[in-house]
């Protein structure tokens, strides 16, 4: 049996794996979905995204399943609870992050009929298929993903600086960055 060939990043960690196959780089335009990745994003700021992946269903849990119509209600007496929560990453600046994105979501939403429509718009609502030949190669940060950070700033929103941003994109297939001999870079991805 042939083993697949992998982005490194995916390692031999079970959660990393399914996370690289099922999900990495494949375009989400489900709202709910997006949110949810805005989120754990920002709430990455500063740590190992293993340690954001193995507290997700936590984070599901506690955050109403990402919806962001709930979680933009939370106040002080909720915003304790998440704090108190061992399950989650419990960072205050992060946690009032969410419920400050949550709102400025539901915003984008209004004006926009869905922030899918508005954030996919970037990209012309096509996947950017990079073709770096090494982990090394693929950036941090892009043009695009500094004017989408500014851009989701003036709105509002918090944690969104264009590293972070830029993660977002990845993760949520508005780039796909996988490296160009990985089994899902040789998929066609729509």
């Amino acid at each position: 049996m042939c083993e697949k060939k992998r982005c490194s990043w995916a390692g031999d960690i079970p959660i990393y794996i399914d996370y690289h196959d099922n999900e990495w780089g494949r375009p989400v335009h489900d709202d709910n979905k997006l949110f949810e990745m805005l989120i754990l994003e920002g709430m990455q700021a500063g740590l190992n995204w293993i340690t954001v992946l193995k507290k997700r269903e936590a984070f599901r849990e506690a955050f109403d399943g990402f919806d962001p119509d709930k979680v933009a209600r939370y106040g002080e007496e909720k915003i304790q609870e998440l704090l108190a929560n061992e399950g989650i990453i419990r960072n205050r600046l992060k946690v009032n992050a969410a419920v400050t994105n949550a709102k400025a979501f539901l915003e984008v939403q209004e004006k926009y009929g869905s922030f899918d429509k508005f954030i996919w718009s970037y990209v012309d609502y096509t996947p950017v298929k990079n073709h770096w030949k090494k982990m090394e190669e693929i950036p941090a940060t892009t043009p695009i993903s500094d004017q989408i950070s500014k851009d989701l700033k003036k709105m509002g929103f918090k944690f969104v600086g264009s590293t972070i941003i830029y993660a977002f994109m990845q993760a949520t297939g508005m780039v796909n960055d996988h490296v160009t001999d990985c089994f899902v870079y040789q998929e066609e991805i729509e």
